[in-house]
């Protein structure tokens, strides 16, 4: 029985989103994601406008395939990775206190080198980070590093709240990052500890 497997994507198409996505990333890096209009990446692609929103839908959409292949080196790095980020083998498994640890320093460095692109993906619309899909998969890692809570998922909501970029981007301008750094470990200590 023959499978059906996704439809490939046209030459043109592929060219087109190639030439979107590296327009913006110049242009981005550039000007700053704020500044730029998606008429202006569309012209920097030469693409025309309607090809740009049906693919991206607006900057947001734009932002997170941007981010799409540096948010799988991470995830691939804590699925496959060397410890204590990634699970290790049979001999050599971090504790999942070390595993959080990992995942924040991994996270806030992603992140902050990012930072305006994961606002915009975060921030396009109401309730957008919770949609975008490497939430729910850091969201996950997390409840599963904190399985012996009580409520793992809502703790790692609580982890991955001060973790969002809107957030990062105003207390990192107020406190400076080591401040930060040192704030979301000791909170993920303590969500690392028993429940009493």
């Amino acid at each position: 029985m023959l499978r059906n497997s996704p439809p490939r994507e046209r030459a043109d198409a592929a060219r087109n989103r190639a030439a979107v996505l590296n327009a913006a990333a110049e242009l981005f890096r550039e000007h700053g994601v704020e500044n730029v209009s998606m008429d202006a990446v569309a012209a920097a692609a030469g693409v025309g406008k309607g090809t740009l929103f049906r693919r991206f839908g607006d900057k947001a959409g734009l932002a997170v395939a941007l981010l799409d292949a540096r948010e799988r080196e991470l995830q691939e790095a804590i699925l496959f990775g060397p410890p204590p980020l990634g699970p290790g083998g049979p001999d050599s498994r971090p504790e999942p206190g070390e595993r959080l640890a990992a995942f924040v320093d991994a996270y806030l460095d992603y992140v902050l080198a990012h930072l305006d692109l994961v606002r915009m993906s975060e921030t396009g619309s109401a309730g957008a980070r919770y949609r975008i899909g490497a939430y729910r998969f850091w969201h996950r890692h997390v409840a599963l590093l904190l399985a012996h809570r009580a409520d793992p998922d809502a703790d790692a909501h609580t982890l991955l709240a001060p973790l969002a970029a809107e957030h990062l981007r105003a207390t990192v301008s107020e406190l400076g990052e080591a401040r930060v750094r040192r704030a979301v470990h000791a909170l993920a200590a303590a969500l690392s500890g028993s429940d009493r």
